[in-house]
């Protein structure tokens, strides 16, 4: 008898399974284990109405890890579905991210990317849908306008040997908005006017020792997408002056339109037909429609300023590849704010950048640090220029390679800007960013940093990498400009430093 059910159940499983495809399972992933010393603000000391304090209360040194697993599940060449998770970021000792003492009953796990991956049976056509990576064709310096995780569909079709195209549509941002308590407008309703949607059309172009890829996108931002919404990057896309953008002293706003457009365009290229030249550049437009106007205190005068936003950079990469690195000139210009708030801003808007020139003021080394590197984050060159010299990649032993840049930042924005800054020291700690506004990196025509970085890899295994950076920034901010602002002239004042971090990296990838 227990031989007879043990059959049954055997033919059952077999018909059960008959009608399955096989499906292979790949894992893939990675750990980071970090240690970090750093003091990332630019200002020591704030004084406020006679009041002296530190600027920046964070801990010299800190020590996180995050890991991330991917898993894929392939059908066949044309279909597949992939899963992403991401455990952390968790910084050693603290409570929040699962760091401290007893952390197992702490779980900080984030659903990162799952998407579907197929083809049109026939056809050259790709389709991949879901929550996936999302990066905006880009050359010289990372991406300037879009470089992050997005709910979504991209559809690609490769028609011709040197031409493809590529149509993308992304929603940001849908349903985050909860109707303000006694707020009796027309638009004040949850969920209502809070979609942010993404179109985008590019056209990648390989010949040969040739890449271009042009590119547009056209957007829609509803009344509601950022009205009290606390995500960061909401001082990337909104428009202008927008209140509570931070930096902005700006108190009264009216809402004119219940949907406001965006247009953004761009042009990357990579030549390589001049071996062993390597050549990028890269050109940036943006616009946002206006989406009302409004009030700003200078000094206790108020000035109309208008949340129209408009701008545009370029920016470019000139390298020579020798047997023991690879020597090179980068820089760019973006277009900066002309001192008039009624005519709007003229910085280029984005919606997560990720440029990475440089790894302290940018992300160009391991994108990931544990809590005091305070620069690290998405970063869109908007109203600034800058010049460098890099050598990437010096070999002199074997698995071991060393990068090394010199990168002089200057702003593009008017000075006169400075007397609106909701605070005078401008340029706070990573405690004073949400009231600061400082994720723009913010410099006028009278302020420079000059920004030094040392990456060191030693691929100790072939699946374990350490890497060593060290940083620092020589800090030329103008005080005089800042202290001229509103703030100042309540006496409220602040001294600078220069920054600097020490970061080891312990990095595992399978």
């Amino acid at each position: 008898m227990k031989r007879l059910v043990t059959l049954l159940l055997a033919a059952a499983l077999a018909c059960t399974a008959a009608p399955a495809q096989a499906v292979e399972f790949r894992a893939s992933g990675e750990w980071l284990m970090g240690f970090n010393a750093a003091e990332g603000s630019l200002v020591s000391h704030k004084r406020l109405q006679g009041r002296r304090a530190k600027a920046d209360n964070n801990d010299i040194f800190s020590a996180g890890q995050r890991l991330r697993l991917q898993l894929d599940a392939i059908a066949s060449e044309t279909l597949s579905g992939t899963v992403f998770f991401e455990i952390g970021d968790t910084v050693w000792g603290q409570s929040a991210t699962g760091g401290a003492l007893g952390a197992d009953s702490t779980n900080i796990i984030k659903l990162k990317r799952a998407y579907l991956d197929w083809a049109v049976p026939g056809t050259q056509l790709k389709v991949r849908m879901g929550l996936q990576g999302l990066p905006l064709p880009f050359a010289a310096g990372g991406s300037a306008i879009l470089n992050d995780d997005v709910a979504g569909v991209v559809a690609n079709w490769q028609f011709h040997e040197h031409v493809g195209v590529t149509l993308t549509w992304a929603r940001p941002y849908n349903d985050n908005y909860t109707a303000v308590t006694g707020d009796a407008s027309a638009n004040n309703k949850s969920n209502y006017l809070d979609n942010m949607d993404l179109i985008a059309l590019a056209v990648p172009l390989t010949f040969e020792g040739i890449e271009a890829t042009p590119w547009v996108m056209y957007g829609t931002i509803g009344q509601n997408t950022f009205r009290g919404n606390d995500n960061v990057r909401r001082w990337f896309t909104m428009s202008g002056y927008e209140p509570d953008n931070g930096r902005w002293n700006s108190t009264t706003f009216d809402r004119e339109r219940a949907t406001t457009s965006a247009f953004w365009a761009g042009l990357p290229v990579k030549l390589t037909l001049w071996e062993p030249w390597n050549i990028e550049f890269d050109i940036n437009y943006g616009y946002v429609q206006s989406m009302g106007r409004g009030w700003m205190l200078n000094n206790e005068n108020w000035k109309r300023y208008d949340t129209r936003r408009e701008g545009w950079l370029a920016k470019a990469l000139v390298e020579y590849q020798l047997d023991w690195g690879t020597p090179g000139i980068l820089g760019w210009y973006a277009s900066g704010d002309d001192g008039n708030p009624g005519n709007g801003s003229e910085r280029l808007p984005t919606v997560s950048a990720a440029g990475n020139f440089t790894s302290f003021l940018g992300d160009g080394n391991l994108a990931w640090a544990s809590s005091t590197e305070l620069y690290d984050r998405n970063l869109s060159y908007a109203g600034t220029w800058g010049i460098g010299l890099q050598i990437r990649d010096m070999s002199f032993v074997e698995d071991l390679k060393h990068t090394f840049r010199a990168v002089y930042w200057g702003g593009t924005n008017s000075p006169a800007m400075a007397k609106y800054a909701q605070h005078p020291w401008g340029w706070g700690s990573s405690v004073d960013e949400a009231s600061h506004g400082d994720l723009e990196h913010y410099l006028t025509t009278n302020d420079g940093i000059l920004e030094f970085n040392l990456v060191n890899a030693l691929q100790l295994y072939e699946n374990l990498q350490i890497n060593l950076e060290l940083s620092y920034l020589v800090n030329f901010l103008d005080q005089s400009t800042w202290e001229k602002s509103r703030g100042g002239m309540l006496g409220n004042t602040w001294s600078k430093q220069d920054a600097w971090k020490a970061q080891l990296i312990f990095a595992y990838t399978f």
